[in-house]
């Protein structure tokens, strides 16, 4: 969807850049513009209605910074540079989506069956493709005071967000997540409350974990040794959720750590603290 760049246009672009430069001065999260970063929005002071955001018709996290809103949405890794609105109550603010470069990586899986699986095992996917799914898209009502994440599990993190991956040659879908390299047990940690949305062992995934933080934010956890929740279980900030592990498609111990907003994979870099 795009408008046109009128006067009122123009001003608003300049307010919304004015608004973005200000939220990203004061958030602990980088503001990214780009496939698979998040943008973030000053949507006005902290009164008795909540400002009503949405991006493609769905609506935007919200949460307060002092005594201002700011709207949080996620940009889909498939997103073309250019121009997307946002809705901010009834006026349309225009965000720039600036091109990203995202590298290759080509990856030797041993067992082809999890580069070319048979149809048995391209039902299961398809089976364990609509948990995973209903999970990282669900929308909760929840109070969001901040949405930066603590580490799940200390490691050297790679930059392997966005990678263009092809196994044994064949090309896959972008990695949607950071691979996070751990010694095989070390325990994963929830990186800030929420509930447990999905537990399971699936094909390509391994033994995962999905938690949701509320307002559209998700966050899974792939290829566990062991999983220490169940489905619906609450927990806290630091809360033990399993263990680093190599199930699924791996080619070692790690590791897969997703963050999703609005359904949408971002970069985990973004959010994460130092």
């Amino acid at each position: 969807m795009t408008i046109p760049e009128t006067a009122a246009g123009r001003s608003a672009r300049l307010i919304a850049l004015v608004a973005l430069a200000a939220v990203a001065q004061a958030a602990a999260v980088e503001n990214s513009p780009r496939p698979g970063g998040i943008v973030l929005i000053d949507a006005g002071p902290v009164g008795e209605d909540k400002p009503a955001v949405s991006f493609d018709g769905d609506p935007a996290l919200l949460f307060k910074q002092g005594e201002r809103w700011t709207a949080a949405i996620g940009i889909p890794l498939s997103a073309e540079p250019g121009e997307v609105v946002v809705m901010l109550d009834d006026a349309a603010v225009a965000i720039d989506i600036q091109p990203h470069g995202y590298a290759e990586q080509r990856l030797t899986i041993k067992n082809r069956e999890y580069v070319t699986p048979n149809q048995q095992q391209l039902d299961r996917i398809g089976r364990e493709r609509v948990i995973i799914d209903n999970a990282i898209d669900n929308w909760r009502d929840a109070e969001l005071d901040a949405i930066a994440l603590e580490a799940p599990v200390s490691g050297r993190r790679s930059s392997s967000f966005g990678l263009r991956r092809f196994y044994n040659d064949q090309p896959r879908s972008p990695h949607s997540g950071m691979d996070i390299a751990a010694v095989e047990g070390t325990p994963v940690l929830a990186p800030r409350a929420g509930i447990v949305t999905a537990v399971g062992d699936f094909y390509f995934n391994g033994n995962t974990v999905i938690v949701d933080h509320g307002q559209g934010l998700v966050t899974m956890y792939c290829h566990l040794s062991a999983i220490d929740v169940a489905f619906g279980d609450t927990v806290d900030t630091g809360e033990r959720l399993g263990a680093v592990g190599a199930t699924g498609r791996v080619t070692g111990p790690h590791l897969h750590f997703g963050v999703y907003l609005g359904g949408n994979a971002v970069d985990p870099a973004i959010l994460l603290d130092e």
